[in-house]
Order: C-alpha cells, then sequence, then structure tokens
C-alpha cells in the first residue's frame, strides 16, 4: 500500500482545498479525502456558476458595443458630446433590451423543456415498455452489454420521476429546470441588465471626467483614455471568467483583450472610411 493511502483522512492541507482546487492540481489524494468528510448534499460545484453567462455576455456585449460607439465616432472625428450622448443612450436602451430578452427567452426555453417532460411523463405512463425499450437501447449504445442495461433502466424505471428526468437527459439532451425556473430566469435578466450598462458606461466615463479635470484635453487624449480603460476592464474580465473555466487566467485575460480590440479596431477603421467617404467634418458643426 502506497503512502499515499497511509495518510489519515483529516490530514491539514489536502482538507482545506476544495473540490476544484484538487481537480486543477491533479491531487487525487485531496480529491479522495474531500468526498470523503463532506456531507451527502454537497457536490462541490459552483453555484454561483449559473449566472456566468449572462455576467460574461452582457459585460462583453456592454463594453465592446459602447467602446465601438466611441471608436467609430473617434474614426469618424466626432465631438465628445457626440459621443456621450450616442454612447449613453444607447448603452441604457440596449442594456434594457438585453435584460427583457435574456429574461424572455430563458423562460421561453424552460417552459419548453417542461412541455417535452411532460409529455415524456405522459408516454411513460401510457406506453412504458417503449420507453424502457429506447433507453436500454441508448445505454448499450453507450457501451453497456444488453443484461446491463437492462438491469439498470429496470431498477431506475420503478421510481418515475427519476426516471422521466433520466429520459429528459440521456434521450432529449434537455436538464430540467428548478420549480422556481422563472425567478431564476428573472435573475438572469437583471445581471444581464447591470452587467451590460455597467461595463458599457465605463469607456464613456472618461469623456465624462477628464474633461471637468482637465478642460485643455483633446479628443485625441479622451479616446486614448476609453482605450486604456476598455484594454483594462476586458483583460480583468478574462480573468474573472478563468475562475469558472480550466483557463489560465493570464491566457483567458489576453484572448478576451485580444478578441475585444480586433471588434473595437473595426468599429474604428469604418468610422474613418464612413468619415471619409461622406466627407464629413464635425468642425463645421
Amino acid at each position: 500500500m502506497s503512502k499515499a493511502e497511509n495518510t489519515p483522512l483529516l490530514n491539514g492541507k489536502a482538507t482545506n482545498l476544495t473540490a476544484r482546487e484538487a481537480f486543477e492540481g491533479a491531487d487525487v489524494e485531496a480529491s479522495r479525502q474531500y468526498h470523503e468528510i463532506k456531507s451527502a448534499s454537497e457536490d462541490g460545484h459552483q453555484r454561483e456558476g449559473g449566472l456566468v453567462k449572462p455576467v460574461i455576455f452582457g459585460g462583453l456585449d456592454g463594453i465592446l458595443t459602447s467602446f465601438a460607439i466611441v471608436a467609430g465616432a473617434a474614426g469618424g472625428n466626432l465631438s465628445a458630446e457626440v459621443v456621450l450622448i450616442l454612447g449613453f443612450s444607447n448603452i441604457f436602451a440596449d442594456a434594457l433590451s438585453m435584460g427583457v430578452g435574456e429574461f424572455l427567452s430563458s423562460k421561453a426555453n424552460n417552459e419548453w423543456i417542461l412541455s417535452e417532460r411532460r409529455r415524456e411523463e405522459w408516454e411513460l405512463e401510457n406506453y412504458p415498455e417503449g420507453e424502457i425499450k429506447e433507453m436500454i437501447e441508448i445505454y448499450e449504445e453507450k457501451g453497456m452489454t444488453p443484461e446491463d442495461a437492462k438491469l439498470v433502466i429496470e431498477t431506475m424505471a420503478k421510481y418515475k420521476d427519476f426516471f422521466v428526468d433520466v429520459m429528459m437527459s440521456q434521450e432529449l439532451e434537455l436538464q430540467v429546470p428548478e420549480e422556481n425556473h422563472v425567478v431564476e430566469s428573472m435573475k438572469e435578466g437583471v445581471v444581464m441588465f447591470c452587467a451590460f450598462a455597467f461595463f458599457g458606461a465605463l469607456p464613456l466615463l472618461g469623456y465624462v471626467i477628464f474633461p471637468s479635470l482637465f478642460p485643455g484635453l483633446s479628443s485625441d487624449y479622451l479616446f486614448l483614455s476609453a482605450c486604456v480603460v476598455t484594454g483594462v476592464v476586458l483583460f480583468l474580465m478574462g480573468c474573472i471568467k478563468s475562475f469558472f473555466t480550466s483557463q489560465q487566467a493570464l491566457q483567458s485575460g489576453m484572448e478576451t483583450l485580444l478578441l475585444g480590440g480586433a471588434c473595437a479596431t473595426v468599429a474604428f477603421t469604418i468610422g474613418q472610411i464612413v468619415q471619409r467617404g461622406i466627407g464629413y467634418d464635425s468642425e463645421e458643426l
């Protein structure tokens, strides 16, 4: 028996590690000890990860939308006042649209999944043999022997609610939402709105703060401040995203920064092309 296997269950350092930290460090012994001492109701997974999508998606969409306006305006040689009017009006209108859209789409998707669950429940009630046969075939395709698949499926079929959820997962590849799915959908919508509005406002703050501190600052320096703020925030968002993925923080941060920078470059270039095409000059206003 190896030395690791002789390690006591409570040995200090290992027991302080979470399941994710044990996984990321490839520490098999720490993972074993964690699962032995945790309660049956704990699974060690990140519950807050469910809001990663609206936070990251809303934040990235907000800051890139805002900076695209700033970059396009800078490329088109628009004044700072025009940038602020276009920026703030667009950001908060889009934030509201994104929040409502996230809520409605999430709610509609959950309602569709629940309707599919009711159908599966009805089919199991009226033709259990057919549903059991389908599930046995699915498990056989996953590598089980016919005997084992039959034993497993027939055992699970004794517990109808549980078996319906298994059918939803294995047959339809759908995750059944919680009973309070409407509240969760609303929470996702609110998070999307807040993330979009907060991060979207950041590139515009330089156009509000710096002119009051430095009245003679040119529009070029204001645009540069927006570039710096946007770059830093994009990098930090990427680093934060790494806490919920297997990516390293630096890699995730650089990935987000480079992709965001590419979007901003496109917006700036288009602004310049349009400005030259129509011969617009802000000094003529």
